[in-house]
């Protein structure tokens, strides 16, 4: 099942907004499906066998769809492909180190200043206006997703001196390195094919992650062996909608709406794990939900 792939030509035409909209929401569910599944398989794994895991899988998918449709996977600008994969890579086992050493409520937050940054680093490397609606969108993201991870050190509270300092730090690098990826993605896709795109990141991935998934490895039963690969399949589909909506829409605007991944694994673990969202969860959901609609609009 794939999508329509953009074209070198498809990359931010005005046409193509709402495309890139709905991509990038797109992405924003099959992240979720992968951060469900991500959290199933480490009751029993270690995080790194399940990023190796997710590399091996998506990369297997990912040189199997380019040969199917004819496509070298060395692109126009391998450079800039194979600096894509390094930040990407760079980021994730940022996230995971943050996720080790921090309260999930905190990483996330963390994690989710990355529109922020995408922002303002579209502005000066793909001088991309920030619009006051874009960044309307992004504070009524953001205040959303405070409502629903309700991190422990918002607005004086006394618990921020439980929270590491060097493990936040790791956490907030994790967002700019995924703000750079972002904005490296949208920058290639004027040039490349989603599918070359995606190809890039578990080829680094994959070696990065090794030594220490095979150092550790535990053996999966059926049910680890299915999640590492259900992670793995939506993750290929969550990287070519993320890669296609970069490519159709401004990059501020597209990653706002990466913020729907929130309100969807809020529902998840209250569907999956019964944890029914509070009153100011639903209201965190409905901000960014609103925050969509902001982004959206032209």
């Amino acid at each position: 099942m794939t999508a329509p792939t953009a074209g070198p030509g498809d990359a931010a035409s005005p046409e193509d907004g709402p495309t890139g909209v709905a991509d990038m929401a797109l992405a924003a569910f099959w992240f979720a499906v992968m951060g469900l599944f991500v959290k199933l398989a480490g009751a029993s794994l270690p995080p790194m066998q399940i990023v190796f895991a997710r590399g091996a899988i998506t990369l297997l998918l990912a040189t199997w769809m380019l040969r199917r449709v004819g496509l070298s996977p060395r692109g126009n600008q391998p450079r800039l492909l194979l600096l894509r994969g390094i930040v990407g890579s760079a980021a994730l086992v940022s996230y995971y180190f943050a996720l080790v050493g921090l309260p999930l409520a905190e990483a996330t937050v963390l994690q989710q200043t990355a529109p922020l940054w995408t922002a303002v680093l579209a502005s000066f490397t793909l001088r991309e206006p920030v619009t006051g609606r874009v960044v309307a969108a992004l504070a009524i993201a953001f205040a959303g997703v405070l409502l629903i991870a309700q991190p422990a050190w918002h607005i004086g509270s006394a618990a921020s001196a439980d929270v590491p300092l060097g493990y936040a730090l790791v956490g907030l690098l994790s967002a700019v390195l995924s703000a750079v990826a972002y904005v490296t993605v949208r920058r290639l896709g004027h040039s490349e094919d989603p599918l070359v795109v995606v190809w890039y990141l578990p080829v680094v991935t994959l070696p990065l992650s090794a030594p220490f998934a095979l150092t550790h490895w535990v053996w999966p039963d059926a049910r680890g062996w299915a999640l590492l690969v259900g992670i793995g399949v939506v993750t290929q589909l969550a990287q070519l909608a993320l890669t296609r909506g970069l490519a159709r829409q401004e990059a501020g605007r597209a990653t706002a709406i990466g913020y729907l991944q929130v309100a969807f694994a809020t529902l998840f673990g209250a569907i999956v794990f019964g944890a029914l969202p509070t009153a100011e969860r639903w209201a965190g959901m409905a901000l960014i939900v609103t925050s969509l609609w902001f982004a959206a609009r032209r």
